[in-house]
């Protein structure tokens, strides 16, 4: 890919964490365990669950957008560090958001061909959490698709370089 089309992934991916941080820390900052009122302790340890995913989500994001920061202010452009930064934003932020490794929440994959939001909750969770993940959603499916080809392009180069 050439150096102007990775440039300008990387500044839409630059765009997209940084509302996406916002929106996650806009409802971490304003959010409580407390407020959501839970019924009983295993819906509360679930909920801690989802806010430490979340958390762990922001801190990712935040990482990935100063990276992408210091990539593109940096003359001239570094198109494989820009490559590289984009294949970890795709498993570090994407991954991490449709699969988390503690299984918070998960992705019915059977949701996208009919058009609804994919991700599902295992226990129940309050409708602010609900709507939180759906607003995330449909700009981290359009980043996932656009990042997928580093996804294989990033492998098959660290193969061939082996």
């Amino acid at each position: 890919m050439g150096n102007s089309l990775v440039k300008t992934q990387l500044m839409d991916v630059k765009d997209f964490l940084t509302k996406s941080i916002s929106i996650i820390e806009d409802f971490l900052n304003e959010t409580t365990i407390s407020e959501l009122k839970v019924e009983n302790e295993e819906e509360r340890s679930y909920n801690k669950i989802i806010f430490a995913n979340l958390r762990k989500l922001a801190v990712y994001s935040a990482e990935c957008l100063e990276t992408c920061s210091v990539i593109l202010i940096n003359e001239p452009f570094q198109k494989a560090a820009a490559e590289k930064t984009l294949y970890k934003i795709y498993h570090q932020c994407i991954e991490e958001f449709f699969s988390p490794k503690n299984d918070a929440w998960f992705e019915d994959s059977r949701s996208a061909y009919t058009g609804r939001n994919s991700i599902k909750f295992s226990r129940n969770v309050s409708e602010s959490v609900v709507q939180l993940l759906k607003n995330l959603e449909g700009d981290f499916q359009r980043i996932r698709e656009e990042l997928e080809y580093y996804e294989t392009d990033y492998r098959t180069k660290m193969i061939q370089s082996k």
